[in-house]
């Protein structure tokens, strides 16, 4: 059964505090933060509990409350689908049984915005895809790993030591869950952190699918000229640009540029030693 047929929202001005005890509570599904302002999301009508929360958190504004199933939230079908020979599929869904032609990831997408079929993340794992396959890689560090799909896929894929940051902490919890459900504790650690604050973290390849405005900074830093391969994607047409004339300046080797709806960018490169 999908958890997440009806959400209910609401929106903050500000960001409340909830106590343990709402948190227990079954219909609660998490808190979204962004900057000064919160999203709270419930399975259920959740008015009551709302009062409460306001009641209990003085200059806490509640702007709107939205009403949307998780499809509508997602912006997506959340249902099975395939990158190579990776089959990803919700927990409630699973679309084989044991079929050793496919390493089945399961991903409960939470609340995180995204189902995985963004255009970036299909092309981020169909390189880390490529490269966990041809060449070889121990160690991965995924920045902005939202639901920990991309790490999932690294660990899918062989890879025994991969590290998934969010700066955002629901993101971090749904990644957590994400690397129970596939019984991976003993591959992939997350964990909440700045990206452009652990670019220095030793790693075969580093995979950043973000926001422009924190990849600049990123890409500045020296340590990714430790990297052995690097994966940058989130990025728009002009965005894309701006990064390749930053990396032409550096010791690095382009090995390609994927944009295969035109708007979204995903870069695959190396350092040059």
């Amino acid at each position: 059964m999908n958890p997440y047929d009806m959400l209910y929202i609401y929106y903050f001005d500000g960001v409340p505090f909830v106590e343990e005890g709402e948190q227990n509570n079954e219909t609660y599904l998490g808190t979204w933060v962004e900057e000064q302002i919160a999203f709270l999301f419930f399975s259920v009508s959740a008015d009551d509990t709302i009062d409460g929360i306001l009641k209990k958190n003085k200059g806490i504004n509640l702007i709107e409350k939205y009403e949307m199933t998780g499809e509508q939230w997602h912006g997506d079908k959340i249902e099975p689908y395939y990158v190579n020979d990776l089959c990803i599929y919700p927990p409630w869904n699973k679309p084989f049984e044991n079929d050793a032609a496919f390493k089945g990831i399961m991903l409960d997408p939470g609340v995180v915005f995204g189902t995985g079929r963004h255009q970036t993340t299909e092309d981020c794992l169909y390189l880390i895809h490529r490269l966990c396959t041809r060449d070889k890689i121990n160690s991965i560090l995924d920045i902005g790993t939202g639901t920990g799909l991309l790490s999932l896929g690294a660990a899918a894929l062989g890879c025994k030591h991969v590290m998934a940051c969010d700066f955002n902490l629901l993101a971090v919890k749904t990644t957590l869950n994400n690397i129970r459900l596939n019984k991976f504790d003993d591959r992939i650690l997350a964990f909440q952190a700045r990206g452009e604050q652990i670019m220095g973290i030793p790693c075969d390849l580093l995979v950043a699918n973000i926001h422009y405005d924190v990849m600049r900074y990123m890409i500045e830093s020296p340590f990714l000229l430790e990297k052995k391969w690097f994966i940058l994607s989130g990025l728009l047409n002009s965005e894309a640009k701006k990064v390749l004339t930053s990396l032409s300046q550096k010791n690095v080797h382009i090995i390609e540029r994927r944009c295969p709806d035109g708007i979204w960018n995903t870069i695959l490169g190396k350092p040059l030693t």
